[in-house]
């Protein structure tokens, strides 16, 4: 069997900002596993039921419940917890709610970064900042070819345009006062940001996202409808991009400032799918299911991809699972769920051990 990330995390004190949201409670359940010391900071899970509630992530954690727009009480929480490791993904991350809340949106995503670095910066046991950002940074020319790391930052919409502002402020932070030239003198930190595709996985039960929609419309037997049926997007298996979060905390903690930078996490070209053809295997998957398409007003990206070239050879990270996989993985998991006499934490532990087994970045040199 293999030992992921050669027992790196085992005893780590790791801080999670946004740890009761669905890719929150992944990563912390997978660092429970690797043996960290797990503290989170979070409002109240965002949807019932909740992934988090659902793995009794509370009994594994220190569970702090807090607003990442209050400075002062994120400040007293990484002073109390003195954290080595931190993984910030706590954010407003729906594009049609970022419309209906823009204030809110730019508020929690670009001045909660903001306070986060601020909070690292009195906290002498910081060692790693993994900023967790979003594919939909960039300026979106509907390019056919992925975006890169020194493209253009933007956003159309306020959600988009707020994750540009976060990697815009996480930039000015790291030069100004995590500056590369100064590590080991001035300071011991490097901060880097992530950005990922549309990740999927089981326990996602929010608002305007295409699979829980589906799920949604499939267990209480209705048509699924559909916005944007031939906008493409990178899928990716929630495991995917968190592998690249936790392999690039620990190659910033081991090799330093040299992986201090922006990082894409995203699938294989083959696996950038239509909507159309995600729900199509959902419902394959599933066994059955309907679809009609009901045009959005809203304005959303047709054409998105990423290119991981920097991520495959600098970090030597690469996707584990085909969308298929991730696909089928994700709905078995809704499939035991509502089944009822499933336990989810015992199931979801076997599908981190399954992607572990099957993962060839896991086990470090």
């Amino acid at each position: 069997m293999k030992k992921p990330f050669s027992n790196f995390y085992k005893g780590k004190k790791v801080f999670i900002t946004g740890h009761t949201g669905f890719k929150g409670a992944w990563l912390t359940l997978w660092l429970i596993e690797l043996g960290a010391k797990v503290a989170g900071y979070a409002l109240d899970p965002p949807t019932k039921p909740s992934v988090f509630e659902t793995l009794k992530l509370k009994k594994y954690v220190v569970d702090i419940r807090g607003d990442i727009r209050d400075r002062k009480k994120l400040k007293a929480a990484l002073k109390k917890h003195k954290p080595e490791i931190i993984f910030h993904l706590a954010a407003q991350p729906l594009v049609r709610r970022s419309y209906r809340e823009p204030g809110l949106t730019y508020e929690t995503n670009v001045i909660g970064t903001v306070n986060l670095l601020e909070a690292a910066r009195e906290t002498q046991s910081v060692r790693a900042i993994v900023i967790v950002t979003t594919d939909k940074c960039y300026e979106n020319q509907e390019w056919v070819f992925g975006y890169r790391e020194n493209d253009h930052l933007g956003g159309h919409d306020p959600y988009s345009s707020s994750k540009a502002c976060s990697e815009l402020v996480t930039a000015a932070y790291r030069n100004s006062f995590f500056n590369p030239k100064e590590y080991g003198k001035k300071h011991r930190v490097v901060v880097s940001s992530a950005r990922a595709g549309n990740v999927i996985g089981g326990g996602d039960w929010a608002e305007d996202r295409l699979v829980p929609d589906c799920i949604r419309f499939l267990i209480a037997n209705k048509t699924i409808i559909l916005r944007n049926p031939h906008a493409t997007r990178p899928w990716q298996f929630v495991l995917d991009p968190l592998s690249g979060y936790l392999l690039l905390a620990y190659r910033m903690w081991t090799y330093g400032t040299d992986y201090g930078e922006a990082w894409n996490f995203g699938p294989y070209d083959e696996d950038i799918l239509s909507v159309n053809k995600v729900v199509e295997t959902v419902i394959k998957t599933w066994g059955n299911g309907k679809v009609k398409v009901n045009k959005s007003a809203l304005h959303e990206a047709k054409l998105l991809k990423l290119d991981i070239s920097k991520s495959r050879f600098n970090l030597k990270w690469k996707p584990t699972y085909t969308a298929e996989e991730a696909i089928k993985n994700t709905v078995d998991w809704y499939k035991k769920f509502y089944d009822g006499n499933v336990d989810m934490r015992k199931f979801t532990k076997n599908q981190i051990k399954e992607y572990t087994e099957k993962s060839v970045i896991l086990t470090l040199k």
